[in-house]
């Protein structure tokens, strides 16, 4: 395993418009996002900017927090469930802000993204595993590059998320094989059943529950879980993390 940096390409509806403070500033398509980053320890580089933010994260617990309008914000970041499409390509996604902050879509993973479209051409009928495969996106690509691709995760909500975004994109509920199912426990019960697959998509959190209690914690699993992938990776197969 050889690790890799590539470059991030070019998003036409996404901007980091500042950070610092322990918060970031950014644009997601028409609407523009104020919300933690405990890893943005500067000191922001455009204080004014922040106060035009459409919605703002605000913390209510460590557990969640609440989004805030601001003036000025269009109608689709307003009332009690506010989401939009946000573009990347012939990619369609669902943006809807939710009490852990999150959106939906992580654009830093785009190079991720093209990386699977340049693998595609290596293989006939590629095979992609997309564990930890959250609302969907890496899949998306993955189904509009000619994979055959199965869709992990642990959480019901985020597999008709990932529903939502076939749709959006113009893709059939059956394009992919969506699995709700513990990560670990998946790939270990496809090593037995001898699967193989040419691409293994790997993102996982450092803290997650299975949908029958299961519990993963990343410096315990992730061991275990990369000698699971290791068995399942066919010929010249890529394990993208």
């Amino acid at each position: 395993m050889e690790p890799n940096v590539f470059p991030q390409p070019v998003l036409e509806d996404y901007a980091l418009l500042d950070s610092g403070g322990g918060e970031k500033l950014e644009r997601f398509g028409p609407v523009v996002l104020r919300r933690p980053d405990p890893q943005a320890l500067w000191s922001p580089r455009d204080p004014e900017a922040w106060d035009g933010a459409h919605l703002r994260f605000v913390r209510e617990s460590d557990r969640g927090g609440r989004w805030e309008p601001g003036r000025g914000a269009p109608p689709e970041a307003r009332g009690r469930d506010p989401r939009w499409i946000w573009r990347h390509g012939t990619l369609r996604l669902e943006v809807r802000p939710t009490a852990f902050k999150h959106v939906g879509v992580f654009p830093e993973q785009a190079s991720n993204w093209e990386l699977v479209r340049e693998l595609s051409s290596r293989w006939a009928e590629p095979r992609l595993l997309n564990l930890f495969g959250y609302t969907g996106a890496a899949s998306l690509v993955a189904v509009q590059s000619g994979y055959r691709v199965t869709h992990v995760d642990a959480s019901k909500a985020s597999l008709s998320w990932a529903v939502d975004n076939l749709a959006a994109s113009g893709q059939p509920r059956d394009a992919m094989r969506l699995i709700c199912e513990d990560a670990l426990a998946f790939a270990r019960r496809e090593v037995r059943r001898g699967s193989r697959y040419e691409v293994v998509l790997l993102d996982p959190p450092h803290y997650g529950r299975g949908p029958r209690g299961e519990t993963w914690r990343f410096e315990e699993g992730m061991a275990p879980l990369i000698e699971a992938v290791e068995a399942l990776c066919a010929e010249r197969a890529c394990v993208v993390v």
